[in-house]
């Protein structure tokens, strides 16, 4: 590991101008490129105290050996040069967009003196157009078949049309009327080009045109009795209006553009990209990253701009480009695509109306992408036997945490405080073992205390199901006995058997750092368990700690035992949350009649269907709401003290007309 101040510049040594700089290790590999509108002040942002720097920004900078920079002119002269060199050195702490599989285009071979039509993948060639990219290979497959009957354009691979030429014999495509057989004459190379011209206009959305067109000749040739000819202009019509049909109309204004999203965590980021042209969706992809340097929504996008539009020109770089944060500085971006597209590029978050519709759905397939994304990166066995394997030897255990519980509280500013267990066995989720918990203990907002508790009350019911099985002595068990039996009728099943907590975890992960860590220390400490290892994941810098540890411990980014730690505490959280919500959605809920003892909501329902509502409710006798089906007069005594014992609400009050309403709810 080296010393950032080893190879730190000499004040004054670095320019004060717009420029491109690298980062080489020992062995003089680029490790980082960056760009900066001052290399003086971004350099010296790198060689401060370390412990002031991002846990990833520190990480390259102490493996790196040397840095150099190359001053340039101007932001978008080191925007393309940052790219190149990106391109070029490939460095391990850039972020680097990969297809998370290789999307397919539909082509047209225009290089070609017979423009071929055909799917590819890969990278693009030159004399090439290309539209999409698509998800599917048979959603092009589908889309051509469609169109040839219109622009019969050749798909046959060179073999095939070298082959038909010689024997002088078109293939079934040209017998069938979708190929016009330029391999056997049937039309000059210049009409064979001119179809495909023609199909990649209608591909790339000058549809209105060429459809009025041969409505036109339809109409002609019907006046004129060719009724074969109009119905066979009909049937291409037919066709050539459901191949429109498959990429629907999401902007109303014929708009150009393409629509990124972003959806990140701590560790890696998915984007998706929506191609619309024309006002269609026409194509459609996306990457996943590792987020191997401290980046921001608004750097991540800056880095898939450029790794979209790095080797487009002219068409394939839209007039709008729509994303979830601009980069800063903004101008520098913008111009660059322009220069790329050749004329104005507007970059920008849509604000309103259909555009910011339709980037909420590509928010929502980007969210999907990284949900989907860490399923599989989760259902991998080998990665999850290596997950564990990291996780033990870090924390220095004994053997692989085959089974992880992590505990999370979740309150909203100190009401309705809950907790939440879930459990990973294997390195996957077991939902069946999933518990929620009230924190019972006191009131108020403490989490410290809240996890003490919680770890307290799971492991009693640990050592009381222990005893039960005669596997942990009396003496041993009479205090987790007695906490344990207040608490017994409140953790039993719908058919009366308790709830099982037999089964010890290997490690405990709290949500929190060391006061959360030491406080479940504390709580197994107390009831004597010291077999179960604890350690907390401190959010802010995905940090391990450890109980009785002055500093955390700190897993490589890349750790897939940092991965699998991460996302059972996001686990542990949502399902804390979720409680806490509902938990809180019924206290909304609540009305005057849940603070009558022994009231269930059978004969809630039969009173309120009775009277119609509260306020009547509350005026009645108690012989009138003994008339109420189920409801004697003990019970009707009670409703009617419970009732004259709440203060009835303030009445609600029209603003606009100022008539008193009913009040809420009756």
């Amino acid at each position: 590991m080296a010393d950032p101040s080893s190879y730190r510049p000499k004040p004054g040594q670095i320019p004060d101008s717009p420029g491109v700089y690298r980062f080489r290790d020992e062995h003089g590999r680029v490790i980082y490129v960056g760009k900066a509108k001052s290399l003086r002040q971004r350099l010296s942002s790198y060689f401060q105290d370390l412990a002031g720097l991002h846990p990833r920004t520190r990480t390259m900078v102490t493996t790196a050996a040397s840095v150099e920079w190359t001053v340039v002119s101007t932001e978008v002269e080191a925007l393309q040069l940052e790219y190149s060199w990106i391109k070029e050195y490939d460095p391990r702490f850039n972020v680097k967009y990969r297809d998370d599989k290789s999307y397919p285009s539909l082509a047209v071979t225009l290089g070609e003196e017979f423009p071929r039509v055909q799917v590819m993948r890969g990278p693009k060639k030159k004399g090439v157009r290309y539209f999409g990219p698509y998800a599917h290979a048979w959603a092009i497959r589908e889309t051509v078949d469609l169109m040839l009957r219109v622009f019969p354009v050749r798909t046959c691979s060179a073999g095939v049309f070298k082959r038909s030429a010689q024997i002088g014999r078109p293939c079934l495509l040209g017998y069938i009327g979708k190929c016009s057989a330029p391999c056997v004459g049937r039309v000059s190379p210049e009409e064979h080009r001119e179809l495909a011209e023609e199909f990649c206009d209608f591909m790339a959305g000058r549809t209105g045109a060429y459809l009025r067109r041969l409505e036109q000749r339809m109409h002609e040739a019907a006046e004129e009795m060719e009724y074969e000819k109009a119905a066979r202009l009909r049937d291409d019509i037919e066709a050539l209006r459901r191949a429109m049909e498959k990429n629907a109309v999401v902007l109303a204004d014929a708009t150009d553009a393409d629509l990124i999203a972003v959806a990140e965590d701590e560790l890696e980021a998915a984007v998706q990209i929506f191609h619309v042209r024309g006002g269609r969706v026409r194509g459609q992809r996306g990457w996943v990253t590792d987020k191997v340097e401290a980046v921001d929504t608004a750097g991540l996008v800056e880095h898939a701009l450029q790794q979209l539009y790095g080797e487009e020109s002219g068409d394939a770089v839209p007039k709008e480009v729509l994303v979830p944060a601009l980069p800063e500085p903004v101008e520098p971006v913008a111009q660059w695509l322009g220069q790329r597209r050749g004329s104005r590029v507007d970059l920008r978050i849509p604000q309103r109306g259909d555009k910011k519709d339709l980037m909420a759905t590509v928010q929502r397939n980007a969210q999907q992408a990284l949900v989907l994304h860490k399923t599989k990166r989760a259902s991998d066995l080998t990665t999850r036997s290596r997950a564990l394997e990291e996780i033990a030897e870090a924390l220095e255990l004994d053997s692989a945490p085959l089974r992880i519980e992590c505990f999370d509280i979740s309150h909203l500013q100190g009401q309705d405080v809950v907790a939440s267990m879930v459990v990973f066995e294997d390195g996957l989720a077991r939902k069946g073992e999933y518990r929620r918990f009230q924190i019972r203990g006191f009131e108020g907002q403490d989490d410290v205390r809240s996890m003490h508790e919680v770890i307290g009350r799971r492991f009693r019911r640990y050592l009381l199901e222990k005893q039960k099985a005669g596997e942990w002595s009396e003496e041993n068990a009479v205090e987790a006995v007695e906490a344990t039996e207040a608490e017994e009728e409140t953790a039993r099943t719908e058919d009366g058997r308790p709830k099982r907590f037999a089964y010890p975890p290997q490690l405990v992960v709290v949500d929190g750092g060391q006061p959360q860590v030491a406080a479940a220390r504390r709580a197994l400490d107390e009831l004597g368990i010291d077999d179960v290892a604890v350690c907390g994941l401190a959010k802010r810098l995905e940090e391990v700690w450890l109980p009785g540890e002055d500093d955390p411990v700190v897993l490589p980014r890349t750790s897939e035992g940092l991965y699998l730690l991460q996302r059972v505490r996001d686990e542990a959280h949502r399902f804390a949350i979720a409680y806490q919500r509902s938990k809180r959605t019924k206290t909304l809920k609540a009305g005057p009649l849940d603070a009558v003892p022994g009231l269930g909501e059978t004969r809630k329902k039969a009173l309120l269907k009775h009277f119609g509502s509260v306020k009547r409710l509350r005026a009645a006798t108690v012989e009138q709401i003994c008339e109420t089906p189920g409801i004697g007069r003990k019970t009707a005594e009670t409703i009617a003290a419970a009732l004259a014992a709440a203060a009835p609400p303030a009445p609600a009050v029209n603003t606009a007309t100022g008539e008193i309403m009913e009040e809420a709810g009756e």
